[in-house]
């Protein structure tokens, strides 16, 4: 009688097999969003032109109407006092060609040296940094000043009988240099007021008869020498004169220095940069 030996037990399935053993699968990487810094400013800009512009009775028509009533307000007062202006015969195109860059430094200035205050709550994300604040800032107040000088100054054109030749390097150079200067004392004092809130106060002492001392209801060569000599380290006072020449093909301005303002720029620039990367979680933690 044949025995029949016992069956052996089943091979295991060799697919759970090789799945009990199979070699951990690394972890997926963490793919890092393209653009982050574009897509934050672009974020934080449309946020300030809805809370600044959005929520204002005629919005960005405030933008336009306040440097021209402050332009019509010196052309009509200095209309009274004297025959004609000191270049040209139109008043309005003298003060607007001197007021408009004063004006776009001092908005940019004082915006950008609130731009940490402005958007603090936004700081305390890893995905918003303080140099996004400052950029968009920046950048929405240049649009908007530069938006508003093209209006401006087209319109005056337009109704006066100016007969300016226009020389746009010279134009765009003069608000290119207001803005870089913005920006520059905009940043330093972004840190300055963070550390020393006193310093609110005492820069709104100093910057007072700024308006007198850059060009705008004057001309350099109008001066006395002595008044010469201190005016010509203000770098506004080049701006004006360097806007002016766009506008006046007569009128040289030898004393403009290009070079001094993006050198004076640029460092206040690069300390205020590098003070803020130093102090700026002392200052938001405040």
């Amino acid at each position: 009688m044949t025995r029949i030996a016992p069956s052996s037990p089943a091979p295991p399935d060799a697919d759970a097999s090789e799945a009990a053993f199979a070699p951990a699968q690394p972890p997926a990487v963490a793919r890092t969003r393209s653009f982050a810094t574009t897509r934050v400013v672009v974020a934080l800009i449309l946020r300030e032109m809805s809370t600044r512009y959005g929520r204002t009775p005629g919005g960005y028509l405030w933008s336009i109407v306040e440097p021209l009533a402050a332009i019509l307000f010196l052309s009509v007062g200095f209309s009274l006092v004297i025959r004609t202006p000191s270049l040209g015969n139109s008043f309005l195109l003298f003060y607007a060609t001197g007021f408009l860059p004063f004006n776009l430094y001092r908005e940019l200035s004082g915006n950008v040296s609130r731009a940490l205050t402005y958007s603090r709550p936004l700081l305390r994300y890893p995905a918003v940094t303080w140099i996004d604040a400052i950029l968009a800032r920046f950048l929405l107040n240049s649009l908007t000043g530069s938006l508003t000088a093209l209006l401006l100054l087209s319109g005056i054109l337009l109704i006066s009988d100016s007969r300016a030749v226009l020389d746009i390097p010279s134009v765009v150079s003069a608000m290119g240099l207001a803005m870089l200067v913005g920006l520059g004392v905009g940043t330093l004092n972004a840190v300055l007021l963070g550390l020393f809130p006193i310093w609110d106060v005492i820069w709104s002492v100093l910057n007072r008869p700024l308006f007198l001392a850059s060009g705008v209801l004057f001309l350099f060569e109008d001066m006395p020498p002595v008044a010469r000599e201190i005016l010509w380290y203000n770098p506004l006072m080049h701006v004006a004169g360097l806007m002016r020449t766009g506008f006046y093909p007569t009128y040289g301005a030898h004393y403009v220095n290009v070079s001094y303002v993006l050198l004076l720029s640029l460092g206040l620039l690069a300390l205020g940069l590098l003070l803020m990367g130093r102090y700026h979680r002392e200052i938001l933690n405040r």
